[in-house]
């Protein structure tokens, strides 16, 4: 059983390891959320078909990907600012917001173009203020990024919008009816990929508007891209488009609100180059995802990402498993950096206190001893003064290590007692 300083010493050992066990965590933070959710576009859009992709690959690590439909990026963006909406991922085009407007979200980068296509029924020309006069021309629901690109264009181009019939319709909803022949034209941002931009292509009824000074508008909102559609690529056979067509394009950016978990920061980057670094129409192979800061600061993870790559243990351990072991090998800070000085330190201190508490009795038996060199001494006070000592010496718990010094002085102890006895003789 240990004494009262060993207890003492081993008690402040474990508040100082705890202490810094706790301030570890809370500087390390909690571990990562099961559930987060991300916010993508309308029903049937690309925004939607990529953000299932994303589900199904975080899927794989153990975490539920909940996607909540919006109108385009404007909502996507007004979600992740509102920090009661628990929605920590989007997805968002260029152009439509700054740090200023979103202070507490970044970026993991640029993941694809989004070209502003124009489709139109017959001989309806893009750059032709007078042919949009009294015509149906869907521009996209509020809320979405459509219809802030769209509505700069009519403005710079000086097109009078109060004599065009704008429409609010979502890409499939407005595909459809310029199909159908219920509306002249739609204007949508979205990717190549998107099921609707290569149907309308390929429809001999639809036409797809050039636009002839895209180094302009890109010189005006540098936020955008100019991209060449080449002929024929919509289908071969019909060789649609007739013509090489030039288009402008903002790039979609991946943007989370700055708390979310460095971790989960790290999946989604992963899953951000499985699902977009192939080469595609607009893009050669490993373009993206790219470190562009184009509205948005870039998040330093997503820095470290880009440079270095996911961090070791999450390249080589199942996603779970690696976070335990990374949270496992940051608590070895405190036991490292408090523990072993203070373990190292603690015989020390301990053969210190004990040492000095033997001295203590020495320096009581030094007493008897000078007061025995005295022509006149009390026999009687001194033989008790020993027996006293010699019981102090008894009761004191010491280690095996100090025992040697214990038997000393009770050895002193009693040579001290055999010189009163002689002198009493």
């Amino acid at each position: 059983m240990l004494d009262r300083p060993a207890r003492l010493f081993w008690l402040l050992t474990t508040g100082a390891i705890l202490a810094a066990i706790v301030v570890t965590i809370r500087w390390v933070g909690p571990l990562p959320p099961r559930v987060i959710l991300m916010t993508t576009g309308p029903a049937g859009s690309n925004y939607e078909a990529v953000g299932r992709r994303y589900q199904e690959i975080l899927k794989r690590s153990g975490v539920s990907l909940k996607l909540v439909p919006s109108a385009g990026g404007v909502e996507n963006l007004r979600l992740l600012n509102d920090p009661h909406s628990g929605v920590s991922v989007g997805l968002a085009q260029g152009g439509l917001t700054d740090e200023k407007q979103s202070p507490e979200l970044e970026s993991l980068g640029t993941i694809f173009y989004e070209p502003l296509w124009f489709f139109y029924r017959g001989l309806l020309a893009a750059n032709r203020a007078d042919n949009f006069l009294r015509k149906k021309v869907s521009i996209g629901p509020e809320g979405g990024g459509t219809r802030v690109l769209a509505s700069q264009f009519l403005t710079l181009n000086a097109i009078d919008t109060q004599s065009m019939d704008l429409l609010a319709m979502p890409p499939a909803d407005a595909a459809a009816a310029l199909m159908r022949g219920e509306i002249d034209g739609a204007a949508m941002v979205t990717a190549w990929d998107s099921d609707v931009v290569k149907r309308l292509l390929a429809s001999p009824e639809i036409n797809i508007a050039s636009f002839p000074r895209a180094d302009a508008y890109v010189a005006l909102f540098p936020y955008l891209s100019k991209l060449v559609l080449p002929a024929g690529v919509g289908s071969l056979a019909n060789n649609r488009p007739p013509t090489d067509v030039n288009l402008v394009a903002p790039k979609a950016s991946l943007i989370v609100r700055g708390n979310l978990h460095p971790a989960i920061q790290y999946l989604l980057l992963e899953a951000a180059a499985e699902i977009h670094s192939a080469p595609r129409l607009f893009q050669k192979s490993g373009q993206f995802p790219a470190a562009e800061q184009i509205d948005l600061p870039l998040s330093r993870h997503a820095h470290q990402f880009y440079k270095s790559g996911a961090p070791f243990l999450q390249r080589y351990l199942p996603f779970w498993l690696a976070v335990l072991a990374s949270e496992l090998l940051v608590l070895l800070i405190p036991v490292l950096g408090v523990a072993y000085p203070l373990l190292r330190l603690l015989p020390a201190l301990y053969g210190w206190v004990v040492r000095r508490r033997i001295a203590r009795l020495y320096g009581e038996l030094k007493i008897v001893e000078l007061e025995l060199e005295s022509p006149r001494y009390d026999r009687s006070r001194l033989s008790d003064q020993l027996e006293q000592l010699d019981k102090r010496a008894g009761h004191l718990r010491v280690p095996n290590a100090f025992a040697n010094l214990l038997y000393q002085l009770r050895s002193h102890i009693g040579l001290v007692r055999s010189r009163l006895a002689a002198g009493a003789g």
